[in-house]
């Protein structure tokens, strides 16, 4: 049996102190009243209404008499609920009043908000997204019906294009968030690549053609009335991508135009008609007091492990340090490629039931080393053994919980998720639905698997394995054996 380095226990334990303590607390860096954010903490978890509470406001167009049509109404529902989940905002209600030409959304509190500002909640949202490139970057300001110029709520002058419409939204299959190589400055700078549609294909190529032989002429990017960019035409795209850059835009606004152009553009521009706050279903004291019973519960857990398992048990407590963070991680969004994910209080109940199964799994472990340590095997063999006899009754039931939690998350998330999308063939019958509520539970579920897959079984062996090369430690007692037996 090949050895596990004694440093290994002490490279894997502070690995997960590591990610415990920034999982917590985050990593924030400070230039003068300017924090920026590099790595999310729990404080930066968005918690669904039950916990926190959350906000309800009602949209409706800004031309009140504009005659809009059901299939309008429901246009502009399914772009708000849609930008709603591209924000990970799953615990919301969305729904249309085509009566009375209003949209009425239902969302949680922003993770940094304590008072609802009906402007940052539209904004969060999105706004009206109407795309277009235009030819060359000439403007002229916009004037009603009697000669002033229009400005907008901020005081802002209206512009509009004056040159020729190449492409709009419409045009566009998706946007992407990325980084490319910028050769002016030598570094790599955000931008939100369009990759388009066939017809927009064309209609793009033949505009950089003629701009490119114009003498590098530009194309100007319009976002609701608002020039957000005019890069001169450095050669004749044909490929279908079209990048929208900027030195004012960085990674998280890239982010966030990159979801507002996929959701789509509303069909007519709507404002606030009315806000309101929704208070926490559980009470107001109810995280506080959550965090409290979790914390209490995970040293009763720690306590029962160290003095029942003692080695094994001291192992344990540390892995499941790590799921714990690794669970709040997989929600905070500690991990970049991953957005913030709504918490709800059965997202919560996900959490605690794979923090069981993880405290389920090192318990197996533990026994099956304590009955090999019994039945006269060295502490070297007991400890291979033992792991070997207890991996497959912990695989095969996390594999089942894993593959609940899969299904849920199928059935009950956003319709354009990766898991809708995989099992769309299978359920078929069932309902569009995305709820909350259900699919927060499949998701910390999930991710709390995967966690005890790399914590409880993973880390937890190779840290047993390591500590037990310490001399001192190496006593069948600390194993489960009996006080009198001798080291081995």
């Amino acid at each position: 049996m090949k050895r596990t380095p004694k440093p290994v226990f002490f490279i894997v334990a502070l690995l997960i102190v590591a990610l415990t303590y920034t999982t917590f607390f985050g990593v924030y860096s400070q230039y003068g009243d300017r924090t920026d954010t590099i790595i999310r903490g729990a404080k930066d978890i968005r918690f669904g209404i039950d916990i926190r509470g959350g906000v309800d406001v009602t949209f409706g167009p800004v031309d009140e008499s504009l005659s809009v049509t059901e299939e309008q109404m429901e246009n502009v529902r399914g772009v708000i609920e849609q930008r709603l989940v591209n924000n990970n905002i799953t615990d919301s209600e969305v729904y249309a009043d085509v009566t009375n030409k209003q949209v009425i959304a239902r969302f949680p509190w922003k993770s940094d908000e304590t008072e609802f500002d009906a402007k940052a909640a539209i904004e969060e949202l999105g706004q009206t997204a109407m795309l277009e490139f235009h030819i060359g970057d000439e403007r002229e300001e916009v004037k009603d019906e009697d000669g002033n110029t229009v400005k907008d709520e901020d005081g802002n002058i209206v512009y509009r294009p004056t040159g020729e419409l190449v492409i709009d939204g419409n045009d566009v299959d998706y946007a992407r968030s990325t980084m490319i190589y910028d050769q002016d400055t030598g570094g790599s700078s955000p931008v939100v690549e369009l990759v388009l549609k066939p017809e927009g294909r064309e209609a793009f190529s033949e505009a950089t053609k003629k701009q490119y032989e114009a003498g590098k002429k530009p194309i100007s990017i319009w976002l609701d009335d608002q020039m957000i960019s005019a890069p001169n035409v450095k050669a004749h795209i044909t490929d279908g991508v079209a990048t929208i850059s900027g030195s004012n835009m960085d990674a998280a606004y890239c982010t966030e135009l990159a979801n507002l152009i996929n959701s789509g553009a509303l069909p007519f521009a709507i404002e606030v008609k009315g806000s309101g706050t929704i208070t926490p279903t559980m009470g107001e004291k109810s995280l506080e007091v959550m965090v409290m019973a979790g914390i209490i519960a995970f040293v009763l857990v720690s306590l029962f492990m160290l003095i029942y398992y003692r080695l094994p048990g001291f192992v344990a407590v540390i892995s499941l340090l790590g799921q714990v963070a690794g669970s709040v991680a997989a929600v905070s969004g500690y991990f970049g490629v991953f957005n913030s994910f709504t918490l709800t209080l059965p997202g919560m109940a996900g959490i605690i039931l794979s923090i069981g199964m993880g405290v389920d799994a090192n318990i197996i472990t533990a026994e099956r080393i304590k009955e090999e340590i019994r039945a006269g095997k060295t502490i070297d063999g007991a400890i291979e053994k033992g792991s070997q006899n207890s991996f497959w009754a912990i695989f095969d039931g996390n594999i089942t919980v894993m593959i609940v939690a899969i299904v849920l998350m199928g059935v009950f998330g956003p319709p354009s998720g990766i898991w809708s999308t995989v099992l769309k063939p299978f359920l078929f019958w069932a309902p569009v639905s995305t709820t909350g509520a259900v699919y927060s539970f499949g998701y910390t579920l999930f991710a709390g698997i995967i966690f005890n897959f790399v914590m409880g079984v993973t880390a937890s062996r190779l840290m047993l394995k390591s500590v037990s090369r310490f001399k001192f430690l190496r006593k069948p007692w600390l194993l489960g054996g009996y006080r009198n037996e001798k080291t081995v």
